[in-house]
Parts: C-alpha cells; sequence; structure tokens
C-alpha cells in the first residue's frame, strides 16, 4: 500500500517520513545482521508492547536463528507528544530469560528513559546476553545515555507515527512512519 491510499481527514495530520519499502528493505538488512550474530543460538525476543508489535513481526520474519518471543508493556507517553518523563511497567514478562539470548524490540528511542529504567531490571535476571534493536532513534531527544546495538532508523526530532507507533492510539496500522502535525 502507498501513502497516497490513506487520504481523508483522519490522515490529513500526516506526511511520510519513512515509506514502506525503505522499511522493509532495512528491516531485511537488520534481520540478516541479528541472524548471523546469533548464528547457532536461539534467541528470545522481547516484544515492547504496544508500538513494537509491528516491527517484531517483520523482524522475526527475517530472523533465520531459532526465535521464541514474550512481551512487555512499559508507557512514558499516555495521550501527548511528547514522553512525561515517568516510566511505568504495565505488564511484565511471563517467562523467566536467566541464561538466554535476549533482544528487546523497540519501536523508537527517544528521551532513553525507557530502557534507561528497563535495561538493568532485565539484567538482574541473568540473561546470557541482552542488547537491544530499534526501528528508530531519535538522539536529538536524549535525556539519558543510551546506546542501542542493532537501529534502523536515525530520524530528527519529529513526532512520528505509524508502522506501530501511535498518537493516542491512532494511527498504528499506518504501513509508514510519518510525521504527525497536530495542529493541521
Amino acid at each position: 500500500m502507498q501513502a497516497n491510499m490513506f487520504n481523508g481527514d483522519y490522515y490529513k495530520n500526516i506526511t511520510v517520513m519513512i515509506d514502506e519499502e525503505k522499511l522493509k528493505a532495512r528491516i531485511e538488512e537488520l534481520g540478516a545482521q541479528i541472524s548471523k550474530d546469533y548464528e547457532g543460538k536461539t534467541l528470545k525476543l522481547i516484544c515492547i508492547l504496544k508500538g513494537s508489535v509491528i516491527f517484531t513481526c517483520e523482524l522475526a520474519k527475517r530472523i533465520t536463528v531459532p526465535v521464541l518471543f514474550d512481551f512487555m508493556q512499559v508507557s512514558s507517553y499516555g495521550s501527548g507528544t511528547t514522553s512525561s518523563g515517568t516510566v511505568r511497567i504495565k505488564k511484565d514478562l511471563d517467562e523467566d530469560i536467566e541464561g538466554q539470548d535476549v533482544l528487546v524490540v523497540e519501536d523508537i528511542v527517544d528521551s532513553g528513559n525507557t530502557l534507561y529504567r528497563l535495561l538493568p531490571m532485565l539484567r538482574e535476571r541473568k540473561p546470557a546476553s541482552l542488547k537491544v534493536v530499534t526501528l528508530l532513534d531519535k538522539p536529538e531527544r536524549r535525556e539519558v545515555p543510551m546506546e542501542v546495538d542493532y537501529n534502523g532508523f536515525t530520524i530528527p526530532d519529529e513526532f512520528v507515527v505509524g508502522y506501530g507507533l501511535d498518537f493516542d492510539q491512532k494511527y498504528r496500522h499506518l504501513p509508514f512512519v510519518g510525521i504527525f502535525h497536530p495542529e493541521k
């Protein structure tokens, strides 16, 4: 589907930043690199709900080593367009990660606060390894030091929606990443 298929008032506030073809190509590259790095191992993907669901599924389809899934829900946004700075764990893992190779899958890293709080908690659970993959990285917004191991795209400081990312639970379903302009 192309961005121009999404028209009407509901979509008037969105400008395409990364189209569907670019997303697919980059996720293919990430999957190949992750497969190479974890060759001979089983990889546990921890999908950070809700925004990472689409990215996690698309990435997992392109990883050639055995993959296990678990899910966490962590929130720092609420219904606004900027991080509140407060990170809440709304759903914890269902399974133990001790001794497992773990890859946390994020939709976007901007302030860094979510991962800054989450990663030490996961390290306490003694995984064999712990790395992070993000679809989008917005380093201009960092409030705490945070580096990711695998990055899809580095983007400017814009509020984006689509491909799992939302504004007040809307626009997650879009097959592209778009800049959201609330004033339009």
